[in-house]
């Protein structure tokens, strides 16, 4: 008899993913869920005697949603799969009863010895069997294309936020990335966290391929450049180059992280520049509009960090020119294809 199986992700390129790393002789009964709130119906619907969970979703979230398994002692073996890989989340989830980790974009080979080792997966039986049409992305549509983005995007987050966590000592908060096609005079409209008449801070780093091209953009209002020093202890006799020092610690691990996360997932290597400090004490809009206004329409990665413990907030941007969004999308999936026959491509710089 078949093994029911939860796939929960608010992300369809993820469930299609996840569907597709599960092995081919496993038998199962896939059914899905785009939030924890659809999870427990399905579980308590008997769907979901295994379930890969994902942390970051609308509605209700993975902590939530295990808060209410563990409330409710609801039937089901929870593995979580997230790009969110900071050691507090794995130790939150695990103290709530998951059962394991596994870090985004996920390791086939892993993931089976994982189910091997709880006794989940024996290696015997017949193909597995899917309660929907969870078929490949084709990338027929613009909400296809910004949906396996956001998917990327969240795995970026999620290795910059390790890093950021690290460095301040404390968890950080991870959003659900915002991802949208504007006119880059648009750009300074869509920050979620910065109040247009704030002064602020800002660094970019341009990166670069044969084929794909983009900027990336951070953004730190004036009181949150004061909070990031006192939690990194800068000294405070030496204040303006202490703001500058402080900035660009901050950013060099955040857009590191994420233009290294998004080279992995797409199999391309960019040549970026040294990152570049735009200022500090300026316009937001004149921030925005005299570096990206060089492209007229692109697509926007938008990620609102947030600190709690040092109410530290800040945005990072990832801008990519609209002309190459199909060249991103196509390298993603022939990246997905790659790791699925384990055979490795490399975008390399000619």
């Amino acid at each position: 008899m078949a093994l029911p199986v939860l796939i929960c992700d608010d992300s369809s390129f993820a469930r299609k993913a996840m569907a597709r790393s599960l092995p081919d002789e496993w038998d199962v009964d896939i059914s899905y869920a785009v939030n924890g709130e659809e999870a427990i119906a399905q579980i308590e619907a008997g769907k979901g005697d295994v379930m890969f969970l994902d942390l970051n979703m609308p509605v209700m979230d993975g902590y939530q949603t295990m808060e209410i398994i563990r409330k409710r002692d609801l039937p089901t073996m929870v593995i979580v799969v997230s790009g969110d890989v900071q050691v507090e989340a794995r130790k939150r989830m695990m103290a709530m009863g998951a059962i394991d980790f596994i870090r985004k974009p996920i390791d086939n080979s892993k993931l089976s010895s994982i189910l091997t080792k709880y006794g989940i997966y024996t290696g015997e039986s017949s193909a597995k069997k899917r309660a929907e049409d969870e078929s490949v992305n084709t990338g027929d549509s613009i909400a296809e294309k910004l949906d396996a983005f956001r998917e990327i995007a969240n795995v970026a987050m999620g290795r910059a936020g390790e890093n950021l966590a690290k460095l301040l000592n404390t968890f950080v908060e991870l959003p659900i990335p915002n991802i949208s096609i504007v006119h880059a005079n648009e750009l300074s409209m869509m920050l979620t966290n910065i109040d247009n008449e704030q002064q602020v801070s800002a660094v970019s780093k341009g990166f670069v391929s044969p084929s794909i091209k983009g900027e990336a953009l951070i953004i730190f209002n004036d009181a949150d450049v004061t909070a990031i020093q006192k939690v990194l202890g800068a000294d405070k006799y030496q204040q303006e180059l202490a703001e500058i020092e402080a900035v660009m610690d901050v950013s060099n691990i955040i857009i590191g992280a994420c233009l290294n996360a998004l080279s992995d997932q797409l199999q391309v290597i960019f040549t970026h520049n040294t990152p570049i400090l735009l200022g500090v004490h300026c316009d937001i809009n004149d921030i925005v509009d005299n570096n990206i206004s060089r492209w007229e329409k692109v697509l926007v990665i938008e990620i609102a960090y947030s600190v709690s413990s040092g109410n530290i907030n800040f945005e990072l941007l990832l801008v990519i020119p609209d002309r190459d969004i199909d060249a991103a999308f196509s390298r993603l999936l022939g990246a997905q294809r790659s790791a699925e026959q384990v055979i490795p491509a490399r975008d390399t710089i000619g």
